[in-house]
């Protein structure tokens, strides 16, 4: 069921949980995050990057597929369609495309010309019924080309954002896309509770999920994170299992390199992932 992001993050918010977003890459990933999904009764968010989406053949093919499978795999719980850290070229092309919300990242803007296209994407979007995510400081490392500096937000540029009408809101506090480092100081506590405040309940995202201890999970959920983001753990679980699959020469045996079978190992690690992922942010059974 096919719908944007706006409600489910709310009844997130209000019931302190978190929704995961997982990304895809191809039709195998769609299919083995909208199963888990529909497995464990749990309302999901499908990230696609802006690389994502022109690798699997764009973002008519991506809505395409989803909207498909969707159907012809009698989804039921909640499954937004989002545009992960995309530019103002890339929101207005997804609208177009049938995504059902899209993140506008801003964030290496000056503040005044963040806010200015947010309000821009926020019009275009609400308008079509898209729900909108928007950032403000930073987030650490890089995802599929989107390169940030980790910044900490600045509470009153947060609540000057959320006025523009975004329906939730990335802030950097600490968090890094990829593995993080052994240094890693952890996430700023102090600086998500005076954001969470400043920012009157907006449900508040949390990227670069993989790898953040379980402690400070639970902790982040509480000061109003209802938005968190898995795409690392689920490349590299994938990148194993397909491994495992042919360093044992299962390729080999009998039609063992048909892709169905070689990629099905790679799945199967996928579903747990999101399975694992989606019972820490207590999402199970909250469709």
């Amino acid at each position: 069921m096919l719908v944007n992001a706006a409600e489910m993050l709310k009844k997130a918010r209000a019931g302190q949980y978190a929704v995961g977003q997982f990304n895809i890459n191809n039709l195998e990933w769609t299919k083995a995050v909208l199963l888990a999904a529909q497995e464990l009764q749990s309302p999901v968010i499908l990230g696609v990057s802006e690389g994502a989406g022109k690798y699997m053949g764009g973002f008519k093919t991506v809505a395409a597929m989803v909207r498909a499978m969707d159907e012809e795999l009698k989804i039921t719980v909640p499954v937004a369609l989002h545009l992960d850290h995309g530019s103002y070229d890339g929101c207005v092309a997804c609208i177009e495309a049938g995504f059902t919300s899209v993140m506008f990242d801003g964030s290496h803007y000056p503040i005044d010309e963040n806010l200015a296209k947010t309000r821009e994407v926020v019009a275009l979007a609400h308008g079509k019924g898209v729900s909108v995510e928007a950032e403000v400081g930073s987030i650490g490392g890089e995802e599929d080309g989107v390169v940030g500096a980790g910044e900490i937000a600045d509470a009153n540029e947060c609540r000057m954002l959320v006025e523009t009408g975004i329906d939730f809101l990335a802030a950097g506090i600490g968090n890094i896309h990829g593995k993080y480092p052994d240094n890693w100081q952890g996430l700023d506590f102090d600086a998500l509770e005076s954001i969470s405040k400043s920012t009157g309940g907006i449900p508040l995202v949390l990227h670069g999920g993989t790898g953040i201890p379980e402690e400070m999970i639970a902790k982040s959920i509480s000061l109003g994170v209802s938005k968190i983001n898995v795409n690392t753990e689920c490349q590299l679980v994938f990148a194993a299992a397909t491994r495992k699959y042919i360093e044992a020469g299962k390729d080999l045996e009998g039609k063992g390199f048909d892709p169905r079978k070689l990629l099905a190992p790679g799945v199967e690690a996928i579903k747990e992932t999101v399975r694992e992922k989606t019972r820490l942010f207590g999402g199970e059974n909250k469709a």
